[in-house]
């Protein structure tokens, strides 16, 4: 397995090296504190999009990873890996969930992300879909491997009360930086939040996430947690396609739409990023939910227009939006599973995020 890249060779500058920040230690005269009860699934803390990282001594840096969000559940009698809907994909990830028997503790519940890394470490999306069998596929990946960033619940003991800072001490304990194994930590980074923006998109990566260190773990998207973009990626429905002759699959380009409330609203198309194989797996899927009229309101000048049901939905990469409300520079990067719960854009978050 490829090593993903270091938190040193995020920056370049020599006399401010990047590291994790020192652990403290433990205290051996800690008080026996009563069990938790261990919960049956925690609805994951989300980060919430800002254009530029935030500034202050409280906030954290790790890279951020582009895969399937999960929690690894180790219990009494075994290990459930469940995806951020609430679906148990265990039997997907069959390296993960031995890597998990072979961790030294008795229960735990670890927050984290399922990614598959390119020849250059970093995470690429694409991959991980293609080691699970594509959107709708039961494949098992013995690729993927398990990036943990926080602990919620730790031998017994319900952690999500307390500060990010303590749940990470307990968590490097448990999986120390630099392993190579099925799960490994996502490192914290200690440096400038634009420097490390600036390098993480000069090596490729997704982006950062910013993390409150003295924030407890409320799931839901509430800003504890942030995440600024090198590339600009979210999810989208495919309302439409236009066919074309000369389009592989003849797919000239897929119709996007974000939603407003229950209104979904068009946001464009895109006709870039998807391969010749991922192509006719569209189509086929695409012939399946067609409809005579469409799911949005549209008054675009494109013609040979199939329309279909709202029920695929696209993760698009793109750099801009433009004045009319459309995405600018497109492109296709795959189809999001339905048991990882993925939210489509809401386009009312623009004018939050834009300011």
């Amino acid at each position: 397995m490829t090593k993903p890249p270091t938190s040193r060779a995020l920056l370049r500058d020599n006399d401010r090296p990047v590291r994790s920040r020192p652990r403290k230690p433990r205290n051996p005269a800690q008080p026996n504190l009563p069990l938790d009860p261990m919960p049956d699934r925690i609805v994951p803390c989300l980060a919430l999009l800002k254009p530029k990282p935030p500034k202050g001594p409280q906030w954290n840096f790790e890279v951020k990873w582009d895969g399937y969000r999960l929690a690894v559940h180790i219990e009494p009698k075994g290990v459930r890996i469940l995806t951020r809907g609430g679906h148990d994909w265990t039997d997907r990830f069959p390296a993960i969930k031995q890597a998990a028997l072979w961790l030294p503790v008795g229960t735990a519940i670890l927050d984290g992300e399922a990614v598959v890394l390119d020849e250059q470490g970093r995470s690429d999306f694409g991959l991980l879909q293609q080691s699970l069998g594509g959107r709708g596929g039961e494949k098992m990946s013995s690729d993927a491997i398990f990036m943990a960033f926080d602990l919620l619940y730790f031998d017994g003991h319900d952690l999500r009360n307390s500060e990010l800072g303590m749940r990470r001490h307990l968590l490097e304990d448990l999986v120390p930086a630099g392993g190579q194994g099925d799960i490994r930590l996502s490192e914290e980074i200690e440096a400038d939040g634009d420097q490390l923006l600036a390098n993480a998109c000069e090596h490729g990566l997704e982006g950062i996430i910013a993390k409150d260190r003295n924030s407890a773990y409320r799931s839901g998207r509430l800003g504890d947690w942030l995440k600024i973009k090198c590339v600009q990626s979210e999810s989208f429905f495919i309302v439409g396609y236009e066919r074309s002759v000369a389009a592989r699959a003849q797919i000239g380009s897929l119709l996007l739409a974000g939603r407003r409330g229950d209104e979904l609203v068009y946001v464009g198309s895109v006709g870039t990023g998807f391969k010749e194989s991922e192509a006719w797996r569209l189509r086929g899927m695409m012939d399946r939910i067609r409809r005579t009229t469409p799911a949005i309101h549209y008054v675009g000048r494109r013609k040979d227009l199939v329309w279909l049901q709202p029920t695929l939905i696209a993760e698009i990469e793109y750099r801009a939006w433009i004045g009319d409300g459309k995405l600018r520079h497109a492109s296709y990067k795959g189809l999001r599973e339905v048991q990882d719960n993925a939210a489509v854009y809401d386009v009312s978050q623009r004018i939050a995020i834009e300011t």
